[in-house]
């Protein structure tokens, strides 16, 4: 009997209600659980009686917190036994929850986890690196529970890797298998398949794809940061983790050097440990990119929850022709008894959201429970269902497994089940297939939505069959320019209403259907009006309309938002008698049924009432119908500030801006620029990871830190500065966010304040950093930019302005090389008056040269065209 039969029942009569996917999540991390759970009243499963506790754990870990003798926490309201509050760090155990009675014998002794190679490192001396941790070697006991689980599940289980009794792993091997043979010697042909997946499985684990891990005997080529807390392997359960025994912030793991030009898919099974007190600040991990020639990591993906059994997240990687490594950063925040535990990393060819379900960890999909109605997993020659379920399609044999849902449980009218897969972490586009099988006695209906990161569904498919006696593949047209879900939902109507089966879900990045041209691009929608007005155009009807005009550098009227001395939109309404709508500006035609979100920026002069004077409309041309979406409430008068706008609608349209004089008293000047359109909502893209080497202050000081703080120091401030006829009115991120300044009223004048970058990585080739400064003032210092490379006493300076400049945010850009590592630091000298503050905003690092290049680097005194305002 295989690993996923024994302990089921076989009755028709009272069938038992088989664990739904995301049980095994739940109950015993990604290992597939696969006992017996037997259906009572109401559905409910019934736990078994608790099994032996796991030992105890090691000297090493005393003081940690755990729960007290006999008393344990269920993971999961359907987990057939009472997991133990597991002490920290996260032990993978060698018995899995659901091993046969005749297995309980074999786990690992007190003794035997104090084997030698196990003990935990010595803590080092101070101001001496620290050891690697030794490599730990799997003891006796682990070799006798291996052929124990072998001897009593008949096979080994899918999906994880395992150290055989003479060291050699296994993986599960991807694809198609030749189906058992039928006929007289089908049993004996049945067997011999199962010895042949199991060699097929052997070999699968020396062919484990460059930067996977599971960690058995040694990091595979990972390696961990010297100057940062160690992360230490655990030999006798075959994980690494990093623990608060030791002082400091954080651990670093760094992959081997790692190459692709395939999309590939990263997945991370990984479990964070805490007290039950919450913290402020609680243990994070966080997985980065980092690639070839670039000095910042990109963070992929980051988790703070913590949870008493092993978690699964799926990344998806973007084909490149840079090569890159994989970095797993552990936080250990303030909580004092954290730990951060990694069981495997696997990185394999693909798409996160393809799945044949032949793995256990399900490939990160998920069920969405209810009550009755649920995903189960069918296979492997299980009969738990009263419907006569199909064979997978993946192997075409009853080995092979697949997701099903019956309606045998259902109570209620329109009962739901869904599967939910991986979230999509990079926009894709092309063909989304899979194959299913239905058979319906009433009304079931089958339906894949998309779920964006708002909460917002959208339908793009739906089963137009009643049956379908055999494997049937589905093909569907998919687009994903943002992080979205695909959920796989089917409805019953009564209990009588057959079954789904769902198997191989692919993706291709060619269309299903044979469309032409390429697909909209967001990009060409939107305009800085540095050049011309691109895709928008007016309507002249009304009045004077839109102007596009240029204003340099001076002290009395703000400049555009781009760079403080180019173009943007001017609505003069000044100079109109004629109240109502004055300048309409519409813009390009957009694809109907797509999420958009709308960014520009906008201020506003001479208003005696802001509110209306600018109003943003959708006009659908083939209904002829404009929809007011948003308009102006109150804003800072000449400051830019950014407004964001999420809109969909079926049809194709077009977005109108509208400057409205509500009489001839109250009229003023409009701006615009900048506008900006990206698919998806607003919302969601606020929740997307930041950009590496952005720093716009929102938050925090981002990487960079002062010698010393103080009243004469950088502030983060936000609004208009204390002093008044000097510094800015708002920040030039969003207008009212936050930016980094000097007060120059607590200082003395020459007086100096530094802002340091951390230690950056260098790299061959050009850098570019760009930034915007603000200084206005009449006794306006100096500001310069220096570059400090590693090892050298001296500071290179880069870039320099002196004296009063302008009332905008203007951009610096700075071109630099460094092959070592360095540092950027920005000087602030207080000038003559105490109008003299100076701030920085929105700082960005990028791989290779500027775009664009400042003819003049440094400037003493006043620009010679200051004052000056070009209409």
């Amino acid at each position: 009997m295989g690993a996923r039969q024994w302990a089921r029942a076989e009755t028709r009569e009272n069938p038992p209600k088989p664990k739904h996917a995301d049980f095994y999540r739940g109950c015993a991390g990604y290992v597939r659980c696969t006992q017996q759970v037997a259906r009572r009243g109401g559905g409910t499963p019934t736990p078994r009686t608790p099994q032996p506790r796991p030992p105890p754990p090691r000297a090493t870990d005393r003081g940690r917190p755990r729960s007290a003798s006999g008393v344990g926490r269920t993971a999961h309201p359907g987990c057939p036994q009472a997991l133990p509050a597991p002490a920290l760090p996260p032990r993978r155990h060698g018995l899995p929850p659901c091993a046969p009675p005749g297995c309980r014998g074999a786990v690992l002794s007190p003794a035997a986890a104090e084997a030698p190679g196990s003990a935990r490192p010595r803590p080092r001396a101070p101001g001496r690196p620290p050891a690697p941790p030794p490599l730990a070697t799997a003891p006796p006991a682990r070799k006798m529970l291996r052929l124990c689980l072998l001897a009593a599940h008949g096979k080994r289980r899918r999906g994880t890797r395992r150290a055989a009794p003479r060291g050699a792993g296994w993986a599960p091997l991807r694809g198609r298998r030749r189906p058992p043979a039928r006929g007289p010697r089908a049993g004996h042909a049945v067997t011999g398949a199962r010895f042949v997946l199991a060699a097929l499985r052997l070999v699968g684990a020396a062919l484990l794809s460059p930067g996977s891990c599971a960690f058995e005997d040694s990091a595979c080529g990972y390696e961990w940061d010297y100057a940062q807390l160690p992360w230490v392997l655990h030999g006798e359960g075959h994980y690494i983790s990093v623990d608060t025994s030791y002082e400091g912030e954080k651990a670093v793991l760094s992959s081997p050097e790692l190459y692709s030009e395939e999309w590939s898919c990263v997945r991370l099974i990984y479990q964070i440990a805490t007290t039950a007190e919450a913290s402020p600040n609680p243990a994070r991990l966080n997985l980065y990119l980092r690639q070839e020639g670039e000095s910042f990591d990109r963070l992929l993906w980051s988790a703070r929850k913590p949870s008493d059994s092993w978690l699964i997240a799926s990344l998806d990687l973007t084909n490149s022709t840079k090569k890159y490594k994989i970095v797993l950063e552990g936080e250990m925040g303030q909580d004092r008894s954290a730990s951060i535990a990694v069981f495997e990393i696997k990185i394999t060819p693909g798409y996160c959201i393809e799945c044949d379900f032949e793995e256990n960890h399900l490939c990160g999909f998920v069920n969405r429970w209810n009550p009755n109605v649920n995903w189960f997993v069918g296979g492997g020659n299980i009969r738990n269902s009263q419907s006569v379920l199909p064979k997978d399609h993946t192997l075409s044999s009853e080995l092979g497994h697949y997701m099903y849902v019956d309606s045998v449980y259902v109570k209620h009218f329109q009962e739901v089940a869904q599967l939910i897969s991986p979230k999509t972490m990079a926009p894709m586009s092309g063909c989304l297939s899979f194959y299913y099988q239905l058979k319906q006695e009433n009304s079931i209906v089958f339906t894949v939505y998309l779920r964006d990161m708002s909460g917002f569904y959208e339908e793009i498919w739906k089963t137009d069959s009643a049956l379908s006696a055999d494997w049937a593949l589905a093909e569907v047209d998919f687009n994903a320019p943002y992080p979205v879900e695909v959920i796989f939902e089917v409805a019953f109507n009564s209990a009588k209403g057959g079954y789904v089966a769902l198997d191989d879900i692919a993706f291709s990045p060619v269309y299903c259907s044979n469309q032409s041209g390429t697909p909209f691009n967001p990009a060409g929608a939107g305009c800085n009006f540095e050049e011309d007005l691109c895709s928008f155009y007016q309507d002249n009807k009304d009045g004077p309309g839109w102007s596009r005009v240029k204003v340099k550098r001076n002290v009395y009227r703000a400049g555009d938002h781009t760079t403080g001395f180019g173009y943007y939109l001017l609505a003069n309404t000044k100079f109109t008698s004629q109240p109502g709508y004055i300048g309409r500006l519409y813009g390009p035609t957009l694809p109907g049924n797509l999420q958009f979100c709308l960014r520009f920026y906008y201020a506003l002069y001479g208003f005696f009432k802001m509110s209306g004077t600018l109003a943003v409309y959708i006009f659908e041309e083939n209904h002829v119908v404009q929809e007011k979406i948003w308009s102006v409430l109150d804003s800072p008068k000449g400051v830019w500030t950014q407004a964001e706008i999420s809109f969909k609608k079926p049809m194709p349209c077009k977005v109108v801006f509208v400057s409205w004089c509500k009489s001839f008293w109250d009229c003023g000047l409009v701006a615009l620029d900048d506008v900006s359109l990206s698919l998806g909502s607003c919302q969601a893209a606020d929740l997307l990871l930041p950009n590496p080497g952005e720093c716009t202050f929102e938050k925090d000081e981002c990487v960079f830190t002062q010698k010393r703080r103080g009243r004469g120091s950088w502030h983060r401030w936000r609004g208009p500065t204390p002093t008044s006829y000097t510094g800015p009115k708002g920040d030039h991120t969003t207008g009212v966010g936050y930016y980094m300044y000097i007060e120059a009223s607590n200082m003395v004048y020459g007086q100096r304040a530094y802002l340091v970058s951390r230690s950056l990585r260098g790299t061959s080739g050009k850098q570019c950093l760009t930034f915007f400064y603000h200084m206005y003032g009449a006794g306006t210092g100096l500001l310069s930019v220096y570059l400090r490379k590693e090892g050298d006493d001296e500071e290179i300076p880069l870039w320099r302005r002196t004296g009063e400049q302008s009332i905008s945010w203007l951009r610096g850009l700075i071109e630099y090389e460094s092959d070592r590592n360095y540092q950027i630091i920005f000087e602030a000298i207080r000038g003559v008056s105490m109008r003299s503050d100076t701030a920085i905003d929105d700082i960005l690092f990028q791989a290779g040269p500027c775009l664009e290049v400042e003819e003049i680097q440094f400037s003493s005194g006043y620009p010679d065209n200051l004052n000056e305002i070009e209409y």
